[in-house]
């Protein structure tokens, strides 16, 4: 899954990656080291603007609101648990099915934060000695230092109590699309080379965030591309390889935290032996 990722890049930089035309200064974020649910967050989406519906789509950088509110929710609460759609069903599920056909847009992250729960803590919890287990964070980025390209969904959701010309008067929310988590050993010196932790995605989670390789940019933004069966072959998890995993401070399981160093790498996890 992808509950927790870090977002720091700034709009200068997103530009130049994803080749962006259009941003709005004023929806500016600060750098964000702990995006949690709910938060404000960055999408590249292409867009066909209003005001000249001839330009056709125009890339653009927009400030969203992660967890999605489907067209027809008669109210917005549900949107702090649609904050992921299985790749595997995305184009069948109602909340899902419209976005995935029409409204698809980039995620850019630093990374994805996700938990690995110690060997001996989860032995005693299956026994019921254990008190709650702690779990050790683990930060997921590319190996490259290159910026993590989330595929994602977008909707639209009028609050049909309030007037056409309030601000608040439509949401506009996102998805973060999961697939299963590679299961290829990690390359060189990864998370378990010291046999200390996970020594590939799927041992730290069975989920993980679906990232875009360059070469499907194009494609997964292009609104006129809507042909459910021609697009989910974007839907095939990236080659293996291109992640690495190390463990980072428990801080970063407080969402009050928020910071540079929660990305710090340790030289050992925090919690007793992983693996």
């Amino acid at each position: 899954m992808c509950g927790r990722y870090a977002a720091s890049r700034r709009p200068e930089d997103l530009k130049g990656v994803f080749g962006i035309e259009r941003w709005d200064p004023e929806e500016a974020l600060a750098p964000d080291w702990n995006v949690a649910p709910t938060k404000e967050v960055y999408a590249v989406l292409d867009r066909v603007p209003k005001e000249d519906p001839a330009a056709g789509p125009v890339r653009q950088l927009r400030t969203l609101k992660w967890g999605l509110v489907p067209s027809w929710s008669k109210t917005p609460e549900g949107g702090a648990r649609m904050i992921n759609a299985r790749a595997e069903t995305v184009h069948e599920k109602s909340s899902y099915r419209r976005p995935f056909a029409a409204r698809r847009c980039i995620l850019p992250a630093d990374g994805y934060y996700e938990w690995v729960t110690g060997a001996d803590e989860r032995r005693l919890e299956e026994k019921g000695r254990g008190k709650r287990p702690r779990k050790q964070p683990y930060f997921v980025t590319p190996s490259d230092g290159s910026v993590m390209a989330l595929a994602g969904l977008y909707e639209f959701w009028r609050d049909k109590t309030l007037p056409d010309d309030h601000p608040r008067a439509w949401w506009v929310t996102c998805t973060v699309i999961t697939t299963e988590a590679e299961t290829a050993p990690f390359a060189g010196a990864g998370a378990g080379a010291d046999g200390q932790g996970p020594r590939s995605l799927s041992d730290i989670h069975p989920r993980m965030p679906l990232m875009l390789t360059p070469d499907r940019w194009d494609a997964w933004l292009d609104p006129a591309r809507t042909d459910v069966d021609a697009l989910r072959p974007l839907l095939e998890p990236p080659p293996a390889g291109l992640l690495r995993a190390y463990p980072v401070a428990t801080a970063v399981s407080d969402v009050r935290n928020n910071g540079p160093e929660l990305v710090t790498e340790l030289d050992a996890p925090e919690e007793s032996t992983l693996f």
